[in-house]
């Protein structure tokens, strides 16, 4: 028997003759080969492969970038110091985006890191680590052209004449010199606001705020030292019914996200580690207003109102707070009666005042344009009135826009431009007046003078979580959406805002090992 194959356009013909006594006949056989793999499956596990490796390279690098900082210019003495107040969303961003080559900048803040605020309330219940949404401030001071100045420690006063701020250490340990001056040729007021309580008894002795790390550490605190004195064994049930009521005053985004841990804590955790007090913990929300979130759309504050009904979460609106004592709280009630609420955890989540140094400083300017009790009055361009070379920017300064962290990260932003733009124009003037010599030409070098453009905000959108995996998000172009893949839109997006990797690795890891294991229940 003999073969004979002939490949032909990619199949193969195979001609097969075969012998035998009695019979000479030919048989042909047509044999097609199997089709050609697509490119994909031929090479999509060295395709997977490449970008594994080459993520984990890229990753590689910018860790390492992360942990080794370049060689920075020293101060220059012949260049203007801009002095900036604080480590929050506006001064973090104004740092991130300012060409420090051009000045010498000093900066002055109580806290030595960035707080990443929105993710705050995961805080409180153990979704999130404090150290996962904090930065400290020289992960980015250190990575700019110029040394940046970096001072902890509490500003006191502010002098607009003798351009100087006094800042004083107010840290446990201090040294023999505690109180420095330091003079600035340009001031940015980003020091934020504190917690306002409107006057009410009781709320900074028996409230727990909700704005710093600390807060968030004081009610993980105060949430499991509740829970474990509920359990005490012989405890009455008049007594646990009060200790396992957490109160929540304030229907804004923090206060809504804030009830919406404290809930899936509740749901996730309790349930398996406190079966005998799961069902009798209660959760009330507090609003002086008609409805929760007031800022977003019709729809979504009923969503949300539904959503917290379903949950067992109790919403009290038109419901003004009189009085907070050690152990229940005082209201007006929409029908205009008075009622005590006992309760075992109080946090109070509700609007902003001035600091003490920014009120300082309003008083010290003229009265007539200085007419605001919750900031500073600033004009389109930032800048402080009555005190041109001050800038106040975020909760600090009173302006049109709500005081959002959105907000102030675009102003530091502009801000950080600003002054990028003024350092060129400094330049330029320079050069003009060099080649112009001994009789500067005054039309050449006021032809030169800064065109800035006022600030201008524009909306992005607003977030917030409302618990059971779902978030609600109001964008630009009237979309209002909610539910459970608005839940990742929010993840992602917050992901996203974070500002360095080492932070967003460590958030992501979060989520993961609190998916895996549960939140963590132990009382520090």
């Amino acid at each position: 028997m003999s073969f004979v194959a002939n490949r032909l356009g990619g199949s193969s013909l195979v001609i097969a003759r075969a012998a035998s006594p009695g019979s000479s006949r030919r048989t042909l056989a047509t044999a097609v080969m199997p089709p050609r793999k697509s490119f994909l499956r031929r090479h999509g596990g060295k395709i997977a492969w490449t970008v594994v490796i080459g993520g984990a390279t890229l990753f590689a690098y910018e860790v390492y970038n992360a942990r080794h900082p370049p060689q920075q210019f020293t101060w220059d003495h012949d260049k203007k110091t801009i002095a900036v107040l604080g480590s929050g969303w506006a001064a973090t961003s104004l740092l991130k985006d300012l060409d420090t080559e051009n000045y010498n900048v000093v900066v002055i803040s109580p806290r030595n890191y960035f707080l990443f605020t929105p993710l705050l309330p995961s805080c409180t219940v153990g979704t999130m680590e404090l150290r996962s949404i904090m930065t400290p401030i020289r992960y980015i001071t250190r990575f700019k052209k110029r040394q940046v100045l970096f001072v902890e420690g509490e500003c006191s006063n502010i002098d607009p004449v003798g351009k100087t701020v006094t800042v004083t250490d107010n840290s446990e340990i201090v040294g023999d010199i505690s109180t420095q001056t330091i003079p600035y040729d340009y001031l940015v007021v980003a020091c934020g606001a504190e917690n306002a309580t409107f006057g009410i008894p009781g709320v900074k002795e028996y409230s727990c705020f909700l704005k710093e790390s600390w807060d968030a550490r004081k009610i993980r605190t105060r949430l499991m030292d509740c829970l474990e004195t509920a359990a005490f064994p012989g405890q009455t049930d008049k007594e646990v019914e009060r200790l396992l009521h957490m109160v929540v005053v304030g229907g804004g985004p923090t206060g809504v996200e804030y009830a919406a841990e404290l809930h899936d804590f509740l749901k996730d955790d309790l349930a398996a580690w406190y079966p005998e007090l799961v069902n009798k913990v209660k959760i009330t929300l507090i609003e002086a207003l008609p409805h929760v979130l007031p800022m977003f759309s019709k729809e979504l504050i009923t969503y949300t109102e539904k959503s917290f009904a379903e949950a067992k979460v109790d919403i009290l609106t038109n419901t003004m707070v009189k009085e907070v004592k050690q152990k229940e709280l005082v209201v007006q009630n929409a029908q205009k009666e008075i009622v005590h609420i006992p309760y075992g955890l109080l946090v109070w989540a509700t609007g902003n005042t001035a600091r003490k140094v920014v009120q300082d400083l309003i008083k010290k300017l003229p009265p007539s344009v200085q007419n605001q009790r919750r900031g500073v009055v600033v004009d389109d361009y930032l800048r402080v009135l009555g005190a041109p070379n001050i800038y106040a920017l975020g909760d600090a300064s009173a302006t049109k826009w709500a005081p959002t962290a959105q907000v102030a990260s675009r102003q530091g932003w502009y801000l950080a431009k600003t002054f990028n733009q003024l350092a060129l124009l400094d330049q330029e003037k320079k050069r003009a007046l060099d080649e112009a010599g001994a009789v500067p030409d005054s039309k050449a070098v006021a032809a030169i003078d800064p065109v800035l453009k006022p600030f201008e905000y524009k909306h992005v959108g607003t977030l917030a979580y409302i618990g059971d995996d779902r978030a609600i998000a109001d964008l630009p172009g009237s979309i209002h959406i909610g539910g459970a893949l608005t839940y990742y839109f929010w993840r992602s997006a917050y992901l996203s805002n974070l500002f360095t990797l080492r932070n967003r690795t460590l958030v992501l890891f979060d989520w993961v090992k609190t998916s895996m294991f549960g939140r963590d229940i132990s009382r520090e």
